[in-house]
């Protein structure tokens, strides 16, 4: 069953390529006490995460931040190694933290599985945004057909956290 709003976000351990080699990131740790937007999308350098989705957030984040948002974080079905590479090409200034699921450990948490075996991608996530307040999923919204980027992309993100402001 897949994650639903006001379920506790899945404490996991991640492996993501740092500037002195692989590190851990526990889920729990850095989603304690902070308000994230998390998104999830299927894979780096496919042409709806690096053309429409990533890009949006890239650009929009301090204005996502500006809405109290704590961190903005990108989860994808990657290896550290194509996750860190994908980060210095998209985000060079690191506005967003970037969280490698290559084993699918969150993926099959999380329950927003897509079966892209037909295009040679395997598993991977469903597209998808939410807001995690200490560690609760406060909203969340997954897009139908996995190339759309129409109710997870950063501008519908900052429309709505405007919304809930005023």
């Amino acid at each position: 069953m897949a994650i639903q709003i006001g379920d506790k976000f899945p404490s996991a351990t991640l492996r993501r390529l740092g500037a002195s080699g692989m590190e851990d990131v526990n889920t729990a740790d850095v989603l304690a006490g902070k308000k994230v937007i998390l998104f999830g999308l299927p894979g780096a350098y496919t042409p709806p995460c690096s053309q429409k989705h990533l890009p949006g957030y890239v650009k929009n984040a301090d204005a996502i931040k500006a809405q109290g948002i704590d961190a903005i974080i990108c989860l994808s079905a990657n290896d550290p190694f194509v996750m860190k590479q994908w980060m210095s090409e998209q985000d060079p200034s690191g506005k967003l933290q970037y969280w490698p699921d290559g084993n699918g450990t969150l993926r099959d948490a999380l329950g927003l599985t897509l079966d892209a075996a037909g295009n040679g991608l395997g598993q991977r996530f469903q597209r998808f945004v939410m807001t995690i307040e200490n560690g609760i999923v406060k909203s969340l919204d997954v897009e139908k057909v996995a190339s759309d980027v129409e109710l997870s992309g950063a501008d519908v993100c900052l429309a709505n956290l405007s919304k809930k402001a005023a």
